[in-house]
Order: structure tokens, then sequence, then C-alpha cells
């Protein structure tokens, strides 16, 4: 009969542990986290990764954004580390000597253009460290001297591809929610907040393209709300006006691919007829009903409202096709330099085969083609192989062919033995860097020349790494693609080791 209620009682114990543990586990979350010091005083030394600052306090390294070297300001910490810190800027107290005013007036709060408080001969210094630093610390090969690095003859207005996001719950800043004001027209068009899909800052003015991109945004932007058309709402996915691609190419024509986040047949003409009228000087209308829930439209179709379906851009008198879907340089000024330094680097008689590797619309491919006996490119989008091919062909080009696919999945032991052993390999792939058995590859076809185009030195030299074992770095050459932003493109040449 004892059993029973000792049952009993075991059991009633174990239900009261139980909520106990409730209890606890509720009064950590509900407990007020101990807010992070405000450090002040502190003194910024240098530029570090991902466009940050640095500082030191005691013997703690504190990362900040758009921090300037001399800078003495109050931060913030956000997070805290055994190793290191983050935080965000306060207060500046003192300004440092290489501080400028940003042109932008969304410059801290957009997120896209970090290093607008510096001058532009410091971010090419930065730049160049950047590729040094990436080079020597995480390769570990040897290297020639590091030639300077090429910098942008404009800074300002040198994008020729704008992407903006319309929001029916634009971002409101720190200021505007302090103020208190109320704020119930939330629509508005710009770009992300860096780390939130769901939140975006209505942009008044971007510097990064020509004006006429800003114009444009604006005008849908105002057509839209004057028409009562409504604008995307990014966390329950509906409303008609969705994303606007810009593209303006060297050549002066424009192509504009508006997004719909809702089929509207007769919305979606009003206000395209109305973009027509307003502007004449788009040669590319192309819009796109997008109902997934991400904004990628690789997948879906572009349909035509007006014009063509693609725009040209031009390089030593080659015409070079650009759709909607193409992958291009956005710097289109810049990428001249770029590939005239990749084909300086590939050294060329007329005599090689050439492979290019991530060829994208074929740019490089038929850039070198004029110089080499035969080009092979390979590139994962097929309508950027479509476009490659179209692009010989227009300029009268008949040494070259292209193949689409994964990387690694076409460029195999067979198709070199089949389409025969590449003198010269040009690869130029995403910010990822090559697959092993892509290098691989590569390594058991032995060209007798690489050439490495890179938009991430620290996985270029990771696969310097890997490839040190039959190839040497023979030249280095920055290239600054992207002004006022930490990125940097990298050439590098390799030689087969004797």
């Amino acid at each position: 009969m004892l059993l029973p209620k000792v049952s009993a009682v075991a059991k009633s114990f174990v239900n009261l542990h139980k909520l106990s543990n409730k209890i606890i586990k509720f009064t950590k979350v509900s407990r007020k986290r101990k807010p992070y010091p405000l450090l002040e005083g502190v003194t910024i030394t240098d530029v570090a990764a991902e466009g940050n600052a640095l500082a030191r306090v005691d013997e703690m390294v504190v990362f900040v954004p758009y921090g300037a070297p001399g800078d003495v300001v109050d931060i913030r910490v956000t997070k805290k580390r055994k190793s290191y810190a983050e935080g965000r800027i306060e207060r500046i107290v003192r300004p440092g000597d290489v501080r400028v005013e940003p042109r932008c007036s969304h410059f801290g709060v957009c997120g896209g253009c970090r290093w607008q408080h510096l001058p532009y001969d410091v971010q090419l210094q930065c730049k160049q460290r950047q590729v040094t630093d990436a080079l020597k610390r995480i390769a570990k090969v040897g290297l020639p001297e590091i030639s300077p690095i090429k910098g942008s003859a404009d800074i300002w207005g040198y994008r020729n591809k704008m992407e903006y996001t319309f929001s029916n719950r634009r971002w409101l800043t720190h200021e505007q929610m302090a103020s208190g004001e109320v704020f119930d027209d939330r629509d508005g068009a710009g770009f992300h907040i860096p780390g939130a899909f769901d939140k975006v800052l209505d942009i008044d003015r971007c510097y990064l393209q020509d004006d006429f991109s800003n114009r444009l945004r604006l005008f849908i932007k105002d057509y839209g709300r004057s028409h009562g058309m409504t604008f995307y709402d990014l966390r329950e996915q509906h409303g008609l006006l969705r994303t606007l691609m810009v593209r303006m190419a060297s050549t002066g024509e424009i192509m504009a691919v508006m997004s719909f986040g809702e089929d509207n047949p007769g919305q979606i003409k009003e206000l395209l007829d109305a973009v027509r009228a307003e502007f004449p000087e788009i040669t590319s209308l192309l819009y796109v009903v997008n109902l997934k829930a991400n904004d990628t439209i690789t997948d879906q179709e572009i349909i035509t409202h007006s014009g063509r379906d693609y725009i040209e851009e031009e390089m030593e008198g080659l015409r070079f096709r650009v759709g909607p879907k193409s992958f291009y340089q956005t710097n289109s000024r810049q990428a001249y330099e770029l590939y005239k330094v990749a084909r300086e680097f590939a050294g060329l008689t007329g005599d090689e085969l050439v492979y290019d590797l991530y060829t994208g619309t074929g740019t490089i491919a038929n850039f070198v083609s004029r110089q080499a006996r035969h080009v092979i490119g390979i590139e994962y989008v097929p309508e950027a192989i479509a476009d490659a091919k179209v692009n010989s062909a227009v300029n009268g080009i008949e040494n070259t062919e292209f193949y689409a696919g994964d990387m690694k999945d076409v460029l195999t032991d067979d198709f070199i033995a089949s389409h025969g052993r590449p003198d010269v390999m040009i690869v130029d792939p995403p910010r990822a860097g090559m697959h092993a058995d892509v290098v691989q590859v590569i390594l058991n076809a032995s060209p007798r020349r690489l050439v490495y185009v890179s938009c991430n030195p620290a996985t270029q030299a990771r696969d310097l790494a890997l490839l040190d074992q039959k190839y040497k770095v023979t030249a280095v050459q920055p290239v600054d693609m992207f002004p006022h932003t930490h990125h940097v493109e990298n050439v590098v040449r390799l030689e087969l080791r004797d």
C-alpha cells in the first residue's frame, strides 16, 4: 500500500521540478540583458576587413564601421568575444585628419558605400594592403613585387547596373523613430538595410549611377503612390511594385526591368506606358511578374514592353550584348582596364588554345580571341552562354565556342581530352572562388600559363595555395572597380614550374 503513495509523491516532485525549470528559464529569458559598455575617447588606428575600422582598448581589438584612422570616438559595444569586440560609433569626439565629408545624405545608414568618408587615395592604399595581406597571410606562396593598384578614373556615377526594392514598410532611421512623429505613409523605394531582408531604406539620391537612375526610380515611386498601386510587403509577400533594375551601357543605351509582385495586367501596362512616355531614352523596357518568395529573376520569364530585349556595351570596337539576366562587370570603363591586364598576363601570340572559365557573356573570351588560335568559354548560366555566342556572331568572331553547365561538371579530364589541352587558362570565378574539383582539373591539364581574375583576394589566395604545387606566381595587379567600397579585383599570373 505504500508504493502508490511513494509513486505519487515522486510524480509530484518530478512535475514540480519541471515547473521550476520552466520558471527559471522564463526568468532568464525575461531578465534584462546587461547593457554593453560605452567606450569613451577611443582612437581609431586603422582600417580592417569588410570595410570596418579598428581600434584597441587595453588588450582588446574593437571593430566598428564608418571610422577613419585618427578619429577619436565614443564606441557603444554591440558584441563581445574573448579576443575582440564589435561596436558602433555613438559620437565623433574629434575627427581624424584623413576624414572627409561624405557626399551622400544616406551615408552610415544605407551601408552601400562604407568608405565615402575616406579620400580616394586612402581607399586605394587600403585596398592595396588588403590584397597584399591576403596573398601573404593566406596563400603563403612565393610572390613577385605586387604592382600598384589601378584606380578608377570615375569615382561617382561609375556603375552600369543598380537594383532597387519597393516596400510598403520603409525603414525608419533612429532619428525618425526618436522624433515621436507618426509616419502613416511607409511606401518607399531604395536599398535593403544590411542584414535585414524585410527592411528597405527609402533613397532620395544615389551617386553611384548616372542621375537618370534616380529620376526613373522616383518617377515610378510617385506614380505608383498617386495612382493607388500597392508597394510590395516583404513579410507577407504581396503588392504590385516589387523591384527595379536599371542598366546603363557605355554606348548610351538604357535598360529598365520592372518586377511586379502581382499579376495585374491593367496596372502593369498603365505604369510601363507612363514610363515609356516620360523616358523615351530607354532603349529596352522589360518586365517580369515574380510571384516567388525571393527577388531573383534568373528563373523567370522576362517580357519586353518596348524596345529591344538587350543593350550593347562596346570595347575596342567589339559589341557585347547584355540581356536582363546577363552578368557584366558593373564598372564598364574600369572593366576595360581589368580585361587589358588579363590579356597582357595571358601573353598570347596567336597560336594558343585558351580556356575561359566562368566566361559570363563571353566578354573576356571574345576580347582575347583576336590574339588566340581558339577560345573555349564555360559558364553556369545558359542565358549568358546564349549571349556569348551572339556576341561572337555579331562581331564576326569564328574561333570561339561556349558551353553551359556547372564548372566542376563540365570541365573534366574527359572534356579536356576531347577539346584539347589548353595553352592558357583564364579564370574569373565568383566570390567563393573555385571548387576543389576544378582546381584539380586545372592541375591535371597543366596549361603553361594561368590568369586568375578575382573579386575576392581571400578566396583567390586559398586557391593559389592549392595551385602552388605546380605553379608559381609571376605577376600581381590589383584593380579598383568599386570606389567607396572595400571591394577590390585582383589579377594574378601563374606559370608552370620547370
